[in-house]
């Protein structure tokens, strides 16, 4: 087994719970709302919601005559702030096994695709920041969407940060592990509840069902 010197750790699916997607598309609407747009297919709220690009949100944009700038301004604005509601009213919250972090000794970090801010938000509000040298999300901005995962910009900067020989990368979803690839280090597959069912194309150096195990897989 590998000895790792470096871990990483996604947020959402991984330290706290996902997002709801009813939560994303109440947002992703009032957005739309909010530069008069009233009417949207729902197809195009599905893709913003699971994952739009640059050029995807561009053509969504093009169809209601509405900048893209602008309306990015207005979803980024109104996602985050839902999610601070539903961690505020105790919806969202940490999972049971986030306690198993507090016994590893190597640098660890966080990197993910939701904003920067809100994970700052996250690291604060549930009193994580001292277990995480690092982390990492994206910009709040139109240019972000083409370096979320799995482009591997943000975890080379976390990676550059804490300048590690052998990184492990633990994450939810297959975006996670190509990430992890690419990058060029391991990667540990967490089947939570939300993924039990996913179907890999990528395989994952481990695969586990509880931040316990990557702790076994750390401290061996």
């Amino acid at each position: 087994m590998t000895e790792y010197d470096i871990a990483l750790f996604d947020s959402d699916g991984i330290l706290v719970d996902p997002p709801a997607y009813e939560t994303q598309v109440e947002a992703t609407v009032t957005a739309f709302e909010a530069v008069g747009v009233t009417a949207v297919d729902q197809r195009h709220l599905d893709d913003i919601v699971n994952g739009t690009t640059v050029g995807r949100l561009q053509e969504i944009c093009s169809v209601y005559d509405i900048d893209p700038e602008t309306f990015w301004e207005a979803r980024e604005r109104h996602d985050e702030q839902s999610q601070f509601e539903k961690f505020e009213a105790g919806s969202r919250g940490l999972y049971d096994d986030i306690d198993a972090l507090s016994t590893l000794s190597l640098p660890c970090g966080v990197v993910s695709n939701n904003h920067h801010s809100t994970i700052a938000f996250v690291l604060e509000y549930f009193e994580l920041a001292p277990l995480f040298e690092v982390y990492y999300g994206r910009a709040k901005t139109v240019e972000s969407l083409d370096l979320k995962k799995p482009n591997t910009h943000y975890l080379e900067k976390a990676l550059a940060d804490l300048e590690g020989e052998s990184a492990l990368y633990i994450g939810d979803s297959e975006n996670d592990v190509v990430a992890a690839h690419r990058a060029g280090i391991d990667s540990v597959f967490v089947r939570r509840p939300h993924s039990t069912d996913v179907a890999l194309s990528a395989t994952p150096t481990y695969e586990v069902e509880s931040l316990h195990a990557i702790t076994d897989i750390l401290n061996s």
